[in-house]
């Protein structure tokens, strides 16, 4: 995994390896020296090699990747996205199988030597296969959350009245992410707050916004946070207002706390959010169809417990990690006796 940041690709793949070697998969792990989770991994007992992707070039970097893979002699050479794929040598499939993971609608040239591909929708899965890959070499396998399940954690702490309805976001302040949208929606639910965890190059442009629009006051910029449980435990709903999400382990975030979903209809909500049922759907960009939504939760009891109750059979059902990792497990013995 050779992404720097708090994505979450990178934690969920992060996740997935501990998982596997839980399960006892022998790893091997490349990563950058200041990846996060670096030190969980190596407590856990994944052999972690960092120094493949010290500087300058990427062709030293390839090189240092080729021997890796000579020494260690793997079964499977798994690429978390375009990165990864890029700095992993192109006769690596000589020695190896090649899975080229994706998270997003990539272009597949830096995947060109992967034999395999996984999406982690099937939406995802189809386009590579409407792009020319054999169907038999195209898996969907979902992504699975993390959440630890916590305390609410207390509104004191973010200076944040007791009384007061809590909104959630838990993203990139990106502008894919539409949360701009969610300021302007704020503005009309005058007894709500807003959380925003997450880092991002929209930070002072969204706090600008906010000062603007008059919701200052009610709005705190939490950057980076590790305890997602305890603040869905404490916020009233999890908004994704995204403009672009190919499918968002925000959902699935929400859905195994029990928290109450409201996202804008990217592409992974949409494929994955039934209105009304395991959470509300509304149009990208739309601000009165969003507040009207977020208020329709806060104050409907029973449409709150419905959408609650039917996130969380759809997180049972299929995307626990426990189901999850069965799935990677399943998949790698399968390419590793082609």
């Amino acid at each position: 995994m050779a992404g720097r940041g708090n994505g979450g690709a990178e934690l969920y793949s992060t996740d997935v390896i501990l998982s596997l070697q839980q399960a006892g998969l022998a790893q091997c792990v490349v990563m950058r020296p200041d990846a996060p989770r670096v030190r969980e991994l190596r407590a856990a007992g994944v052999d972690v090699i960092t120094d493949v992707m010290r500087p300058p070039l990427a062709l030293m970097q390839r090189r240092r990747m080729g021997g890796v893979i000579a020494r260690y002699r793997p079964d499977i050479v798994h690429c978390w996205l375009r990165r990864a794929a890029e700095l992993t040598p192109r006769d690596a499939g000589a020695a190896a199988q090649v899975i080229g993971w994706f998270g997003n609608y990539k272009d597949l040239r830096a995947f060109s030597h992967c034999r395999w591909f996984v999406g982690c929708t099937p939406d995802m899965a189809q386009s590579m296969r409407a792009r020319g890959i054999a169907d038999d070499h195209v898996a969907y396998i979902p992504t699975f959350p993390s959440v630890q399940v916590a305390a609410p954690l207390s509104r004191r702490t973010l200076d944040t009245p007791a009384a007061a309805r809590v909104l959630l976001t838990l993203s990139r302040l990106h502008e894919a992410k539409g949360l701009e949208t969610l300021l302007h929606a704020l503005r009309d639910l005058p007894d709500c707050y807003l959380w925003m965890a997450g880092t991002g190059p929209l930070r002072d442009a969204l706090g600008e916004l906010a000062r603007r629009l008059g919701v200052e006051s009610r709005v705190r910029f939490l950057g980076w946070r590790t305890d997602r449980g305890a603040l869905l435990a404490a916020a009233d709903v999890c908004v994704l207002p995204s403009r672009y999400e190919p499918f968002g382990t925000v959902i699935l975030d929400a859905w195994s706390a029990r928290a109450p979903l409201v996202a804008c209809a990217s592409a992974g909500p949409r494929a994955h959010v039934r209105d009304g049922e395991n959470g509300m759907l509304v149009p990208i960009d739309d601000v009165g169809a969003l507040r009207h939504a977020l208020r329709a939760v806060l104050d409907d009891a029973s449409l709150r417990a419905r959408i609650i109750a039917g996130g969380y059979a759809d997180y049972e059902a299929g995307y626990t990690r426990a189901a999850v990792t069965r799935r990677w497990l399943e998949y790698y013995r399968r390419i590793s006796a082609c």
